[in-house]
């Protein structure tokens, strides 16, 4: 199985899903159906598969078009009974080519999000993270509570600390300044900063990162840290919160009105 991200719109990633041993591909996310078409037609490839994380069009918007041209299964949230085949919910399990993958429930950017994670004895675990878990930082809590999506980072972070994460956003470099504005002595984020504005100025992704990295850089995983959670009411001008969903509510909070 091979991995790769189809860039689309300003900073959207499609991921690619390839067996190595045909010319079968998944898209995740298709939120354009001319940019998996491209690839297809360019490469000679065939797409059998479609993964949704969420109802949003920008991870939606090409999949009635690609599921029309290709008659592939479309798996993803169940209430989107228009766009999807395969229904899917907390606990269930599909097969892309070698792997098997389980569903996990992270409601709170959306309430249907689903991540889908996939755990191997002979490769590293893999999370297509959709937009709740973003390299340094999470999704906006657009539909659901900081309750949720602190339970959602909560599932998320007790996967093995080996397991990439594939969302589907480039927001590493935003989500960096504000991360650092809460740690700026942090050093394992000074450094992954340094080496993920290197790979920007390169046009390189900054994706997939790692669990590790993220339990070690990621503010919406670092809510129990004096620093991160203090440097977020200062910004807020507010009294430290006094439980943990208080505290992740403030963190979001301020990453909201950071700039």
């Amino acid at each position: 199985m091979i991995l790769f991200p189809l860039p689309a719109f300003e900073d959207n990633y499609i991921w690619i899903i390839e067996d190595k041993d045909s010319s079968d591909i998944w898209a995740v996310d298709p939120g354009s159906a001319e940019v998996v078409l491209n690839y297809c037609n360019e490469n000679t490839k065939n797409l059998v598969g479609i993964l949704i994380t969420h109802h949003h069009n920008d991870h939606t918007g090409g999949v009635a078009d690609l599921k029309q041209h290709s008659k592939c299964p479309v798996y993803g949230p169940k209430h989107l009974t228009s766009l999807v085949t395969q229904p899917m919910s907390e606990g269930d399990h599909l097969d892309i080519f070698s792997r098997e993958f389980k569903v996990i429930e992270t409601p709170g950017h959306t309430l249907d999000h689903l991540c889908y994670f996939s755990d191997s004895q002979h490769d590293k675990p893999i999370l297509f993270s959709g937009d709740t878990l973003f390299k340094g930082g999470c999704g906006r809590i657009m539909e659901g509570t900081p309750e949720l999506m602190l339970t959602a980072m909560t599932k998320i972070s007790v996967l093995p600390d080996d397991t990439l994460i594939y969302c589907t956003h480039e927001y590493t470099l935003a989500n960096y300044r504000f991360a650092l504005s809460l740690e700026p002595e942090n050093t394992d984020l000074i450094e992954s900063n340094i080496a993920s504005k290197q790979q920007r100025e390169n046009n390189i992704p900054t994706l997939p990162s790692i669990l590790s990295l993220e339990k070690k850089t990621n503010p919406f995983l670092r809510t129990h840290n004096i620093s991160v959670k203090t440097h977020a009411a200062q910004q807020l001008k507010e009294l430290l919160a006094q439980n943990s969903t208080a505290v992740f509510s403030q963190v979001r909070r301020a990453k909201d009105s950071f700039s």
